[in-house]
């Protein structure tokens, strides 16, 4: 008999990492794997903003914890997964998903902010994704990672967005999965990517805010922005068992912007 869809799903007894896991996107996935069953490990800079994310999820019956981390630093990195090592054993499903952003014309961009981007968005992926395989996904010849692109790695970018350290990084993430998926195949483990599209969040919304938010949807075939549940099945596919012939692929949730030419 073939598996049903609800085990194929059902992520019961699996502990999953996610990174800028406080708040946005990082928590609307957060909340979707727990929600399957998994227990949820977040991490972030901010101690209260952790604190109050996972309260939020044990209250919906996740079981959650957090530890707070740079993830442009490599030793707060290796921390945060020996301490979810700790508390959990293992680590099932990396979400890759902490980022930052920074806007200048390219001719005026700082150094510091290409390199504070490029840390974040780039260089924490492979620090993550490595300790992690370390401590337990090569041990346990098992794992799914799940790195958070964005269609601004997909192309180039309107004239008036002038991020081009975030696109650079971002196009990055993109053959940074690409490449770990080819490697770690042999592993058992799946490496995809999500490339989200417009979504409010604390990120965009100076972008929002300038362009308006029904400027930007009317952008998109289907004519909306992200929401909070748009992520959710994207990430569960890929950190399920229904996923587990998935990998190397990068797959856009922009209501269709990705699409259009010109």
């Amino acid at each position: 008999m073939t598996t049903t869809i609800q085990q194929l799903f059902n992520l019961e007894g699996r502990t999953a990492l996610v990174t800028g896991g406080s708040r946005g996107l990082g928590l609307q996935m957060a909340e979707a794997l727990g929600e399957a069953g998994a227990s949820v490990m977040l991490t972030s800079r901010k101690a209260a903003d952790l604190e109050e994310s996972a309260a939020h999820l044990r209250r919906s019956g996740i079981k959650a914890k957090w530890v707070a981390g740079d993830a442009g630093n490599p030793e707060d990195v290796k921390r945060v997964v020996d301490e979810t090592m700790r508390h959990f054993g293992k680590i099932d499903i990396l979400i890759n998903n902490a980022g930052a952003s920074w806007a200048a014309a390219a001719e005026e961009h700082p150094l510091e902010a290409w390199d504070k981007v490029m840390n974040v968005n780039a260089r924490s992926l492979f620090v993550f994704a490595q300790a992690v395989a370390r401590a337990s996904m090569i041990p346990r010849q098992s794992g799914r990672i799940v790195n958070i692109a964005s269609i601004a790695g997909l192309g180039g970018n309107p004239a008036a967005m002038k991020t081009i350290a975030y696109n650079t990084s971002k196009g990055a993430a993109v053959n940074f999965t690409r490449a770990l998926a080819a490697e770690w195949g042999a592993h058992g483990i799946t490496v995809n990517a999500i490339a989200p599209g417009f979504f409010p969040s604390k990120m965009s919304q100076g972008l929002l805010d300038t362009w308006g938010e029904e400027n930007v949807a009317s952008r998109s075939p289907l004519k909306r922005l992200g929401s909070e549940d748009d992520l959710k099945g994207a990430v569960l596919l890929f950190a399920s068992d229904a996923g587990k012939h998935i990998t190397g692929q990068v797959l856009a949730v922009d209501g269709g912007t990705s699409c259009v030419v010109g």
